[in-house]
């Protein structure tokens, strides 16, 4: 593999660093800035927006220009991002710099695929964007604990200097690596990614994906504040669960994959949605007990983002059915109703702490999740029908 591919590598661990870093970090900065936690939590919602925005109008705005120039100038914001939430002396100018990091972020996963495949020969090219995405991975094992331990002991505005600087190693790499004549794929027009939403079994698929999502968020982006007022952990602990959490994602992210190509998506979506809704029902009741939360925060991890590659592959087959000629496009957005599902959770979870409680927000999560599985009953049900209608 060549060393450029690396580069891209180290640009989606620094992105993916500075996305779930956040929520190791939410009681920390609510303190230091003297926000309450809802605002806090704000910080996880408008980087997610940012995203949902980014990837499919900034892609389309940039679909003309040269790939590695998009490639540089989304690790330059990137890095600008981070620095400005480095030096920001107060909570707006932080929510900014959020939002900068997140248009960025949306633009670096909708490029990133198609120039590690332009990197590589034909055969390559699976494993081309397994290595890409890799980074994603050692961000949560890694990446996310360190920035939380980073963030406890020297000041949450470290941890984003040191992401910064990760940007920067990334962006000098990609400068000097990878090459300016990447073949370049035909524009995506924004009138054709508009065109993919007029397909409801899409837009189905994008509401189990958004809800599953949403229903994780609730409870997640406040894991911290609950881990400390909750548990009772101290602070200083919260890096060391983090790491707990980031393995069994990654080890859960492979066993989804797997559970969807042995079962189909949508048998694969009824388990993990389950399994996921049964996890965050009982973390209402063991949140309080240290032991107890962390065994559940182990394994919610591993049904957390073990959706991700049934829903891939799910929203990648129904649109080679309904809209062939805008395969990537229908996948792209689908990153766009993650980070839709990321912002509505985090809000809702904010809702509940102000009008509730901490511990409110993983059974109302719970019922979130249920909701998607509610959708991808109806999905499978429409697939069932279908196929009927094909004999």
């Amino acid at each position: 593999m060549p060393l450029a591919l690396f580069a891209l590598t180290l640009s989606a661990f620094a992105i993916g660093t500075t996305e779930f870093v956040i929520v190791g970090l939410v009681p920390t900065i609510a303190q230091d800035l003297g926000v309450t936690l809802p605002s806090a939590g704000l910080l996880v919602s408008l980087y997610a927006l940012g995203v949902a925005i980014g990837a499919p109008v900034l892609t389309a705005l940039t679909g003309r220009w040269n790939r590695k120039t998009v490639l540089l100038s989304v690790m330059a914001l990137f890095v600008a991002g981070n620095l400005l939430a480095w030096m920001a002396p107060s909570y707006s100018l932080l929510i900014t710099a959020r939002i900068l990091t997140g248009l960025a972020h949306g633009v670096f996963f909708s490029i990133g695929s198609t120039i590690a495949t332009g990197l590589v020969s034909k055969e390559k090219k699976a494993s081309a964007i397994a290595i890409m995405f890799t980074g994603l991975t050692v961000a949560l094992v890694t990446g996310v604990p360190l920035g939380t331990w980073i963030g406890q002991n020297a000041g949450w505005q470290a941890t984003f200097l040191a992401v910064s600087v990760l940007g920067l190693i990334a962006l000098l790499g990609s400068a000097l690596l990878i090459p300016t004549n990447l073949k370049q794929s035909a524009p995506v027009r924004l009138s054709q990614q508009l065109g993919v939403l007029t397909q409801p079994r899409l837009l189905l698929v994008y509401a189990m994906t958004a809800v599953g999502y949403g229903g994780t968020f609730v409870a997640f982006t406040y894991l911290a504040p609950i881990l400390e007022q909750v548990a009772g952990f101290e602070s200083a602990a919260i890096g060391l669960i983090m790491l707990v959490y980031g393995v069994s994602v990654a080890v859960g992210n492979i066993w989804g994959g797997r559970l969807a190509d042995r079962l189909g998506p949508i048998k694969a979506l009824y388990i993990i949605f389950s399994a996921l809704a049964l996890v965050l029902l009982v973390f209402t009741f063991t949140a309080g007990h240290q032991l107890a939360a962390v065994l559940t925060v182990l394994i919610w991890g591993a049904f957390a983002f073990g959706n991700v590659p049934g829903l891939q592959v799910y929203v990648v087959q129904l649109a080679e059915k309904h809209t062939p000629h805008s395969v990537d496009v229908a996948s792209g957005l689908n990153i766009a109703a993650f980070n839709v599902g990321i912002a509505f959770g985090s809000v809702m979870g904010g809702v509940i702490i102000e009008r509730m409680s901490l511990t409110d927000t993983p059974w109302v999560g719970a019922l979130i999740v249920v909701l998607a599985l509610l959708l991808t009953l109806w999905s499978g049900a429409l697939d069932k029908r279908e196929q009927l209608q094909t004999l």
